[in-house]
């Protein structure tokens, strides 16, 4: 591998790594905060790269096809997507079955990542949906003469870093982000407090919701949305949360870094495992890390 090829794999991986990072936030969020192992979580990236797609065509066949409402389209598709479908599951789904056994938990929202599948193929049909204008429109960067689009090296990246960022302001420094750690710790003690535990456990979804859409609105304009997106995208996100150890934002991101980068890196040096790094990645750090790389200890509660 020669130095150029090198740099092109660390770009690929850096930019996967940002789209999988907001999935797997959003999905470690909501089990870091309310114990639910989400596999519709896969079905809310896919539909947000289907209403960003949708909302971008609309708006270029209005004449709002410039840069800043093409990006607003994207965004404005994540926002959508979380605040129905988050409140919707929360509302219809995670009040019913959040204390119910953690099998009962998967297989219901198995049947709801399912249902939405089907949901996607009536509503959007199985052709290929693309909306790569807004690409062409932020134009390319050369580094060490090798060509990058400012989208893939800079945008993704970016959101993806500034998402993090925020999350982390909004659980340190804001009030209902201190109620949300406090109801992680221990919930009863956090309702003995006067948590409002439905309302904070409602907010955490939708922002879990919205960051996997906003993953799947980003996706859209680098890949083609084709039916079974949202399942790829979901496992290799639990592999990212279980590497990591369940619950880790900071692990997330760091894990998330790992993977694009080994899988990316893997497309050029041994192109007939790439599929596979994630999960060869996975085993190896359970094998000698069961809980996780960056699972601490817990104390007994008694």
């Amino acid at each position: 591998m020669n130095f150029d090829t090198l740099l092109l794999g660390v770009a690929d991986g850096i930019s996967y790594a940002g789209l999988l990072f907001l999935v797997s936030l959003g999905l470690t969020l909501i089990f870091g905060v309310l114990g639910v192992l989400n596999i519709a979580h896969g079905s809310l990236y896919a539909l947000g790269g289907y209403v960003a797609a949708s909302l971008t065509a609309l708006a270029m066949r209005h004449a709002f096809d410039s840069t800043p409402w093409l990006f607003l389209a994207l965004v404005m598709a994540a926002m959508l997507v979380g605040l129905a479908m988050g409140l919707l599951l929360d509302v219809l789904l995670l009040r019913y079955f959040q204390k119910r056994d953690p099998v009962i938990q998967l297989l219901v929202t198995f049947a709801v990542f399912v249902i939405f599948e089907d949901v996607q193929k009536l509503i959007w049909g199985t052709s290929p949906y693309a909306a790569g204008e807004i690409v062409s429109r932020l134009g390319t960067v050369e580094l060490f003469a090798v060509t990058y689009t400012v989208y893939q090296i800079m945008v993704i990246p970016g959101i993806a870093l500034a998402s993090y960022l925020g999350l982390n302001f909004f659980l340190k420094k804001t009030l209902w982000g201190k109620q949300t750690v406090a109801l992680t710790h221990h919930r009863e003690v956090a309702m003995a407090m006067g948590v409002n535990v439905k309302k904070i456990g409602a907010l955490v979804f939708v922002l879990g919701a919205m960051l996997g859409a906003l993953g799947g609105a980003l996706a859209v304009p680098v890949s083609s949305l084709t039916p079974g997106m949202g399942a790829e995208m979901i496992v290799v996100s639990f592999t990212v949360v279980a590497t990591a150890g369940l619950g880790q934002i900071t692990g997330a991101l760091i894990t998330s870094l790992m993977i694009g980068l080994a899988r990316s890196l893997a497309v050029y040096l041994l192109p007939e495992i790439d599929v596979a790094m994630p999960y060869i990645i996975m085993l190896l750090v359970l094998l000698l890390r069961p809980n996780g790389l960056f699972t601490v200890a817990q104390s007994r509660r008694i």
